[in-house]
């Protein structure tokens, strides 16, 4: 019976995707870049409340495809009208080094060995090459690659990467189509306070993704709507054909597709917001840390609010339940819920002080033999960042967990089997 009414839920869900999809939407929150405030001679400050968290302005920027009304100035036409080169390439770089020190133990998975690093020295722990800019009156695009990340070096990952277009067909729809965040559709994790992430967006598996996504105002209501492959942005498939294989590959490497969507609601005092996902994933086998070769449903939730109190105060909650239908064993659904809420407090120029409180009960998911017990999380994150100058940040972070640890149970290491508190210092800056 349940699964009867979650295929037809996620039918329905799918059908009136569809049918708003030619109602919608706005492009996604991504990072603001110093390109920008090169390109218009303006200080951090005009679009940041404290590097990288997004004031009024710095929204409003973001909301008019990443320009201002002067946008040609400082381009290159050559007397045509049809041609707007920016007159230097718009380039900038965000760096982070730390100093971290951990409870937390690195635990093989299949064998149980321990491994313990107190403290460790994260530096370089992230290199980005970003760029943006107007193209047209209309479209704008976005791209950052990641040149060095958590101690890996030696390859080169490009996560945002997209186009993006104001008003298609002078209807009032935006359009964006590339690499993407699904998760921004509520809070944009590269603009978050703390160095701690919003843990419920990987764990839901809702951040990057290849699709396409439309939105649209209405007064006071927001409507966004998407369709992506699903399967993240790494996977991908040669095409061969009999006896050759095609210089080509498939993004997407199975058949399904994901459509997701967020109504949004300003209500003058706060704003509110609703988000639905329905798409597949690979089933999980107990006792292995491998996939299998089911493609499952997978439906998602959520409620989101925002809201801002003086002059100085933001804060905001998001909360997820997760449904995955067949996941591990056939006809059987599986249910988790994650949260988080945070508040940032600009007191001046030079400090800022932030909490994250992060939570996640995996209900179903507990005692099944497979890593998704470890989604059990119940964190509070503490942080203090003191500006050198606008770009340039030093942060002193603490995280303690308040998650019983448990034992090992079944034949793999899973679990909250080693605490998660941390203390970490160190240095955030972009330019």
């Amino acid at each position: 019976m349940h699964t009867i009414q979650t295929r037809i839920l996620r039918h329905g869900l799918l059908g009136g995707l569809c049918l708003m999809l030619f109602l919608s939407l706005w492009p996604n929150d991504s990072q603001a870049i110093p390109a920008f405030a090169r390109k218009y001679d303006l200080s951090c400050a005009a679009c940041h409340a404290a590097f990288p968290k997004l004031n009024e302005f710095g929204q409003q920027f973001m909301d008019s495809n990443y320009r201002l009304p002067n946008w040609k100035d400082g381009t290159l036409s050559g007397g045509d009208d049809l041609l707007a080169l920016p007159k230097t390439v718009p380039l900038a770089l965000r760096a982070q080094a730390f100093v971290q020190s951990r409870d937390a133990r690195t635990i093989d998975v299949n064998t149980g060995e321990e491994a313990k690093a107190n403290p460790d020295i994260q530096a370089p722990y992230l290199i980005k090459l970003l760029s943006s800019a107007p193209l047209s009156d209309h479209v704008s695009y976005y791209f950052y690659g990641i040149l060095a990340e958590k101690g890996g070096n030696g390859s080169v990952i490009v996560e945002d990467a997209w186009f993006s277009h104001d008003d298609l067909f002078d209807t009032g729809i935006g359009l964006m189509l590339g690499q993407y965040q699904i998760s921004d559709l509520m809070f944009p994790r590269e603009t978050r306070l703390t160095f701690q992430d919003f843990m419920v967006y990987r764990m839901a598996g809702i951040t990057y993704e290849r699709g396409v996504q439309f939105g649209r105002d209405f007064g006071p209501v927001s409507v966004e709507l998407g369709w992506a492959n699903g399967n993240g942005i790494e996977d991908n498939l040669g095409i061969n054909s009999p006896g050759y294989k095609r210089p080509d590959h498939l993004f997407d490497n199975d058949s399904g597709k994901a459509f997701y969507g967020r109504v949004g609601f300003d209500l003058a005092v706060m704003n509110v917001g609703l988000f639905g996902y329905s798409g597949s994933q690979k089933n999980a086998i107990s006792g292995s840390t491998n996939r299998g070769p089911r493609d499952t449903a997978k439906i998602v939730y959520g409620v989101d609010a925002s809201g801002k109190i003086g002059a100085k105060t933001w804060w905001f909650a998001q909360g997820l339940w997760n449904r995955w239908e067949d996941f591990i064993n056939v006809g059987t659904s599986y249910e988790w819920f994650g949260a988080f809420v945070g508040v940032d407090y600009v007191h001046s120029p030079r400090w800022t002080f932030s909490a994250l409180y992060n939570f996640a009960d995996a209900q179903d998911l507990n005692n099944t033999d497979t890593v998704f017990e470890g989604i059990d999380i119940n964190t509070l994150t503490l942080t203090a960042s003191y500006y050198f100058m606008r770009n340039v940040k030093g942060i002193l972070e603490v995280n303690g967990d308040f998650q019983a640890t448990e034992s090992q149970t079944g034949n793999l290491y899973t679990g909250h089997l080693t605490k998660e508190n941390y203390a970490l210092v160190g240095f955030d800056a972009a330019f």
